[in-house]
Formats: structure tokens, sequence, C-alpha cells
């Protein structure tokens, strides 16, 4: 199944794509897509439905986190191997593990606004993760059961933030609208391999990532049971697993994101995005 959340920000509905692509409302089943609607359980209830008898929602709403109130949002770092080499990185012996503002959450064609004095705004589509049921110290050969379904996401950095000001990533990480994940939850039945799906970025219509999760340096199974031996899981919470080569920091010479630019990715089987890029408000 495709779950979606559409409206207004704050006002979002549950829906679902059907069949024939076309957007169906459940919020006559369901409240939201809330934690409690991600365990097999509720998803399976779900996927019992005739989708031809649900609502059929006109026009081109907008498309909302697919996920309601995200408890974490959690990244990995250089975690395919041509990406470790364009940021002359050793590739990692565990994963590299950063934390995302869950206020830096938005939805697939949102606006990206450059936040202010911001020099250095870069892209990093990934392949996103949604947990589906509590996760404490299990083990890599079940660790995909705990899944409810994959998205897209950017994981939007400010390059200066990140690396110039100290320390800590996650400054340049969790910035307005530095999250945007859809367009929809893909329930973790579609993608029976998450260790095969062809990701790709455009920048104004020029390709600038291409990758394949098989040249991941980790697997989705081997984040999912590392994470939970260091905190635990808890369904509705993201996990962003890695970026390809590509980002704009690596490039020669440096590109980042200026207002008006477009944005436009996706990942095999999970959809796409487009957002475009907008100054900060008030910015001179």
């Amino acid at each position: 199944m495709k779950l979606v959340r559409y409206g207004k920000p704050g006002k979002e509905k549950p829906g679902l794509i059907d069949s024939d692509g076309k957007l169906r409302d459940l919020s006559g089943k369901i409240d939201d897509f809330t934690a409690d609607q991600l365990s097999d359980r509720a998803l399976a209830r779900l996927a019992k439905l005739k989708t031809d008898r649900l609502p059929l929602v006109t026009g081109r709403p907008r498309l909302g986190v697919p996920v309601a109130h995200v408890g974490k949002y959690i990244a990995i770092g250089i975690n395919y191997i041509e990406h470790a080499a364009e940021a002359k990185m050793r590739i990692p012996r565990e994963p590299i593990v950063f934390m995302k503002a869950v206020t830096c959450l938005c939805g697939a064609n949102d606006n990206i606004v450059l936040p202010k004095n911001s020099k250095k705004s870069d892209w990093e589509i990934e392949l996103g993760v949604i947990i589906g049921k509590k996760a404490q110290y299990i083990g890599e050969e079940e660790a995909l059961d705990y899944v409810a379904g994959y998205c897209v996401a950017n994981d939007l950095s400010e390059r200066e933030f990140q690396i110039e000001r100290g320390t800590q990533w996650d400054k340049g990480k969790g910035c307005d609208t530095f999250g945007p994940i859809g367009p929809w939850l893909v329930t973790r039945d579609e993608i029976p391999d998450p260790q095969n799906l062809d990701v790709w970025l455009d920048v104004n219509g020029e390709r600038m990532q291409q990758g394949n999760t098989k040249t991941m340096i980790f697997t989705v199974a081997k984040i999912v049971s590392y994470l939970s031996h260091f905190m635990t899981l808890l369904p509705g919470d993201v996990i962003a697993t890695g970026t390809p080569p590509g980002v704009g920091l690596a490039r020669n010479p440096q590109v980042f994101l200026k207002p008006g630019d477009v944005v436009a990715a996706g990942v095999e089987k999970l959809g796409e995005q487009r957002q475009k890029v907008v100054a900060w408000p008030g910015k001179k």
C-alpha cells in the first residue's frame, strides 16, 4: 500500500493511493496515521479495505509528512562507498549516527526554505525507513519485521553550520524544511528487498546524484538492529539511511542551493519529490 496524509499543514487527513494512482480518503476508517496505525495488524486491516469504495479525493491536494507526530528522526552518515570516497573519509566500522530535529520535517513537495544566514545549503537523497513497532536490542535477522514501510527522504544540510561551526553535525541538519519525506509511505510488503533500489536527485533538471541501495555500507537491517542497541525505536520513528555520491559539497567547483532552484528526487518504487528553494522570509 501507498499511504499518505493530505491537506494543509496541521490539518492533514489520512489517505491511500489506489492501484490506478488515485488518492482515496481514509478519514472515515481511521483518524490519522499515528503510531498505533503502523503495526502489522493495523496495516493488515487497511489492506483488506475495498479501495474502490473509499471516497475519491479530487484535485491535487498538498501531501504532508506520511506519518503524524514523528518522535525521532535519526540519520546515518557516510553509508555509501562512493560517498565516503568523495567526502575523503574512511569507510566507517560502525554506522555514524546523528539526529535531525523533528521540526525539520515537511511534505515531499513543500518549499525548501534556506535558513537565515545560510551559505552552503546542500542536498542528500536517501532511502527513508519508518518504524512500525517498538524495537529494543533486536537482531539483524529480524530487524525488517520492525519496519512499517519506506519513503523518499532528502537529508538537506547546511554545510557551514554542520562542518565549520563546531564538531556536531546536528545544527546543520535540523533547519526548518530540511526534512522533506514522502510523498507516501510504501508498506514493506511492496519492498521485499530494500537493498536494490535506484536513488537519484536533480537540481534544475541536472542529474546530481545517482546510486543504488546495494552499495550501502550498512544495510537497512543492520541499521535498524544497530540503533535498537543504543535507543528504543518506536512506531513512527524515521531513519534516513545515508546518501550516494554527488552532493554539492563534494563537487568541483562546489555547488549549493539558492533561491529559485528546483530540486527533484526519487527512490525506485517509492515515488518522487519536487521542491522549490526559497529564501528565509524577510531576507534581503
